[in-house]
């Protein structure tokens, strides 16, 4: 009787300790599916953080830069003999990523109109009285280019804003936007452009006018 309990006894301990296994083994399996899930999700996460990181990057790098200094021209009696638009030269930076610069105008026979073209490139104009979105602007190579508005490594574009509309002979305040109208641009007068590529940093530029306007004025 009593190594008929025992062999049950022994039995039952068997049972126990396949059960144990079959429960660690368990345990195992599921911590291993949770750490895979846990590793997968952080590796996913980084990846993602580390492109917007990039992103981030890309959107606050410069790919432009001014060469030069600003010019501003005046204009006749029509504008009061203020400002009638201001000039400067701009590059890619080393390395940088080309730019679409199509302007919203071209010049006709010497006269200001409009390109009809989108311009994915925006220049704005503010100063203390008038803020305007989209100004008028024109471009020009100088040196080496592929005849076309898109900004490569190693070509120079002058961009011309125009702050009153000019017909080929004579100045007029124009409509505001995208001119300043009533708003002109005298002595004393600061103001700021912002060229808005498509992708990159944004490029300001601030001036004030000198206390006497010349016909041509070399704003450093």
């Amino acid at each position: 009787m009593y190594q008929k309990l025992a062999r049950l006894h022994r039995s039952q301990k068997g049972i126990t300790g396949l059960e144990t296994a079959i429960i660690l083994i368990a345990f195992v399996v599921v911590a291993a599916v949770f750490a895979y899930t846990a590793i997968s999700a952080g590796l996913f996460a980084t990846q993602k953080s580390q492109e917007a990181v990039y992103s981030g990057l890309r959107e606050v790098q410069s790919t432009m830069e001014m060469r030069g200094n600003v010019v501003a021209y005046k204009g006749d009696a029509n504008i009061s003999s203020t400002v009638g638009k201001v000039e400067f030269t701009v590059s890619l930076v080393a390395k940088g990523k080309a730019i679409d610069l199509t302007p919203n105008y071209v010049t006709a026979g010497g006269a200001l109109v409009t390109s009809g073209l989108e311009n994915p490139t925006q220049i704005s104009y503010y100063d203390q009285n008038v803020t305007i979105a989209d100004a008028a602007w024109t471009l020009n190579f100088i040196g080496k280019s592929t005849d076309d508005y898109i900004l490569e490594e190693n070509e120079k574009a002058v961009i011309t804003v125009w702050l009153h509309t000019y017909d080929g002979s004579a100045w007029a305040a124009g409509s505001n936007p995208p001119f300043l109208a009533a708003n002109n641009v005298g002595t004393n007068h600061t103001f700021t452009l912002e060229v808005k590529p498509p992708a990159g940093a944004v490029l300001t530029i601030e001036r004030t006018m000198p206390g006497y306007l010349d016909t041509v004025m070399d704003l450093r």
